[in-house]
């Protein structure tokens, strides 16, 4: 039983004359889930976002972590079932599915 105790993504667009900084945190916790979504272009003030997902959302979801080791276990197993579907997290921190 896996299980995504914290996550984080971070993306830099060099452009000029305003240079871009996106970050995700997911961190996990006993009622859920926290995202914080933080954009913070160039010298403006950032822009920051938080939002929950209680435990009953989150059921059997994947975030990217655990889709990457799902993926390292099929490959190694050299079988793909399918139209396998999942419910998951995507790297924004919105809910989705992943297929394979």
């Amino acid at each position: 039983q896996l299980e995504t105790l914290e996550q984080e993504e971070q993306e830099c667009l060099e452009l000029r004359p305003h240079p871009t900084e996106k970050t995700t945190h997911i961190l996990s916790h006993e009622h859920g889930m926290t995202v914080t979504k933080t954009l913070q272009e160039g010298e403006a003030e950032p822009q920051c976002q938080s939002f929950s997902y209680s435990r009953a959302k989150l059921r059997a979801r994947l975030l990217e972590g655990a889709s990457l080791l799902l993926l390292r276990v099929l490959a190694r197993r050299q079988t793909m079932p399918r139209d396998l579907v999942f419910p998951a997290i995507n790297t924004e921190g919105d809910l989705c599915t992943a297929s394979y």
